[in-house]
């Protein structure tokens, strides 16, 4: 790795020799709409990656799964088709399923509820134009999170009308279709998108199916004002087949987890995931003055939750209502110093009703447990920004978070209603970045994490209410460079980083095989992240090769334990289970003439430790993705499009989304085998 390193950096020596002879110039930057507004992202002060239409178009289409993955320091895991795992920086220690320790934004608008949890899997991702990845904690805006911010964009940048509709087949039953209509008449944009995707998946009890509509609309009702909406209804189902020990991967990966002496299976007790979700939000901005805006948004949401699953049966009825506003202030941006200043606040509120049975055969049967849980998550922020004529920035942001929880059960007892509530926590933030030519900056930050347990920590399959979990909380110290040259021909974001974890949330097993959380120490993370992009042949209408880019991402993790232990078993200088120290990811497109290309995608990850003690490990593994495509027909404005390639073309074995520290040694989730998949796509 430090042979690599020192490769890599001295061949962007040789670059940026070459590059210091542009004169400052306009560039075509990348923008970024998290920081309140459209900013430049060569001179942001904070790690962040974006992934454009354009990224989004090299992939299969069908999961979030290998496009996250293509972000340094972001590992995106799916045990089964639609079991999402997200983890940013860190191990999943605290994510047997599920996303936790990030907060998802979509538009504006906060996906994630106010027990810490996020239903990523219910979007489809032909709704979504561009994804922003903020890497490291950032509560100072967005409240609790110790990994990092993730925003969904629906509306692309190309606001004119347009409509489109595809399908896509594949292995393994797999079938997808959408439609998305986008409107723009005089000041109103309004996008519409309707999507229905299933599969058989390639395990047994892995079948998928979701049925997608949502509707997006930008209304510019005054020249300094404008109106946002967002509504999307989800219905999602998939089977989950369980884990697998080493012995039943090796023989037979394809088949759900078997029963036990003990314990029935996957498929005897019809185990899986049903959700049904509504959410909507509104939002207002309005510029008041010259110098002051404001912007308000409301969102609501409900969740109709079934869960079958081993041990029991679960009901979820949950509901969300919450806000977002703020100010905004600045200084003339003519001057030679230009300043703005936030101040604002975001309130979430989540009930939950929660009802577990026992599960007969796929049936509830005999009551377990009912209780009612309300969390209720407030920050109040405040932000400034200065720019010094355009080379420095000063950016400092802090919050305070407020958060806490009442709970009561009506079944097997009546208990009355108690609460809990943590102490305030200011989460800081300083940054600041120097932009040493037009081409080059750099950037260094210091800020505080602090994660909450969430809804699910505190009421685990144990079914009981863990009123002893604390916050995990850290500070990460980090500096990094960013390169952009003339014509696009280079663009390199490298960053280090230093995270220190403090009470860290993990999970654990009892001997009925119930999964439930404690504190049990801190990490200590240091991290080496590199994200590169080479224009080798700008696009061009004459040639056979009409354009060819590279592409390549590296994460490097050293990432231990620190003062960790369970029970009277110290883990201290082990390294953090989950998490592989090396991550290798390089792309390479090429165009051809009639809008044809070719895409190759490679990813490597080294082993990973599937438990604590370090005595199990999952093997490392590569992949590859092919995928060619062709407009077969483009005239004015309709053009017909046909993509296909392959999956895994080397038909590796590897296991995407393992069980940590599991029960009996069931850490295997076999992912697919080589599969193909292929699009056919109408542009109007």
């Amino acid at each position: 790795m430090i042979r690599y390193s020192i490769t890599l950096f001295s061949f962007f020596f040789v670059l940026i020799t070459k590059c210091q002879t542009v004169d400052s110039v306009s560039l075509n930057e990348v923008q970024v709409n998290s920081y309140f507004s459209a900013r430049p992202v060569l001179r942001l002060p904070t790690s962040v990656a974006v992934i454009d239409t354009g990224s989004l178009k090299k992939q299969p289409g069908i999961s979030l799964v290998p496009v996250m993955n293509t972000v340094p320091g972001v590992r995106m895991e799916e045990r089964s088709p639609g079991s999402y795992r997200l983890s940013i920086r860190g191990s999943l220690l605290r994510s047997p399923f599920g996303i936790r320790n990030i907060k998802i934004y979509m538009d504006g608008f906060p996906l994630t509820d106010a027990g810490g949890n996020t239903y990523l899997n219910l979007i489809d991702i032909n709704a979504i134009s561009s994804i922003e990845v903020l890497k490291g904690p950032d509560g100072s805006l967005f409240g609790p999170n110790s990994g990092g911010v993730v925003r969904l964009n629906t509306i692309p940048s190309d606001t004119s009308s347009k409509l489109k509709a595809g399908i896509s087949s594949g292995s393994f039953g797999l079938l997808n279709e959408y439609i998305s209509l986008q409107q723009t008449i005089k000041n109103n944009t309004l996008q519409l998108v309707e999507s229905w995707q299933r599969s058989d998946g390639y395990r047994e009890n892995s079948r998928f199916d979701r049925k997608y509509i949502q509707l997006s609309d930008q209304f510019r009702y005054h020249k300094n004002a404008q109106l946002t909406l967002l509504l999307f209804y989800s219905n999602l189902k998939y089977d989950t087949p369980g884990g697998l020990t080493l012995s039943e991967w090796n023989n037979s990966p394809g088949n759900a987890r078997p029963p036990t002496a003990f314990t029935p299976g996957a498929i005897q007790q019809h185990a899986g995931i049903s959700n049904a979700t509504l959410y909507g939000g509104l939002a207002n901005q309005i510029k008041l003055t010259s110098r002051w805006s404001h912007h308000i948004s409301i969102l609501g949401s409900s969740t109709d939750f079934k869960n079958p699953f081993i041990t029991n049966y679960e009901f979820r009825q949950e509901n969300t209502i919450g806000g977002r506003t703020w100010f905004e202030g600045s200084n003339h941006e003519e001057g030679n110093i230009l300043m703005k200043f936030h101040l604002g606040a975001e309130v979430l509120q989540t009930h939950s009703d929660i009802k577990n049975y026992n599960n007969t055969f796929g049936n509830p049967s005999d009551p377990l447990k009912f209780d009612k849980i309300n969390v209720l998550q407030s920050v109040f922020f405040s932000h400034l920004v200065i720019d010094f004529k355009n080379k420095w920035l000063l950016e400092g942001g802090i919050s305070l978070n407020l958060y806490g929880y009442s709970f009561n059960s009506s079944f097997p007892i009546i208990t009355s209603t108690q609460h809990r509530s943590f102490q305030p926590q200011w989460m800081p933030k300083l940054a600041v970045s120097y932009q040493l030519a037009a081409f080059i900056a750099w950037r260094a930050s210091v800020s505080k994490g602090y994660s909450p347990p969430t809804l699910a920590e505190i009421r685990s399959s144990t079914n009981e209410i863990n009123t002893n979990l604390q916050p995990e909380n850290g500070w990460n110290y980090e500096t990094g460079i960013r390169l952009h040259s003339k014509n696009n021909f280079i663009w390199w974001d490298a960053s280090v980083f230093y995270y220190q974890l403090q009470e860290a949330i993990v999970r654990r097993i009892d001997l009925g095989g119930l999964e439930y959380f404690v504190n049990a120490g801190g990490t200590q993370q240091v991290g080496v992240e590199s994200q590169l992009t080479l224009q080798l042949i700008a696009k061009r209408e004459v040639q056979f090769i009409r354009g060819l880019e590279f592409s390549n991402s590296v994460t490097y993790s050293d990432f231990q334990f620190l003062n960790y232990s369970n029970n009277t078993t110290s883990y201290s200088g082990n390294r953090v289970t989950g998490v592989p120290s090396t991550i290798l990811v390089s792309g390479l497109m090429t165009h051809f003439p009639f809008h044809s290309y070719l895409y190759l995608q490679h990813y490597y990850s080294s082993s990973i430790f599937l438990n604590d003690a370090n005595t199990v490990s999952a093997a490392a593994y590569s992949l590859f993705i092919i995928k060619a495509g062709s407009t077969l027909i483009q005239h004015k404005r309709f053009s017909l499009d046909l993509s296909a390639g392959l999956d895994n073309l080397l038909n590796e074995k590897y296991s995407l989304g393992n069980d940590l520290n599991a029960m009996g040694g069931r850490y295997y989730n076999a992912a697919m085998p080589r599969n193909f998949f292929c699009k056919l796509e109408i542009s109007l």
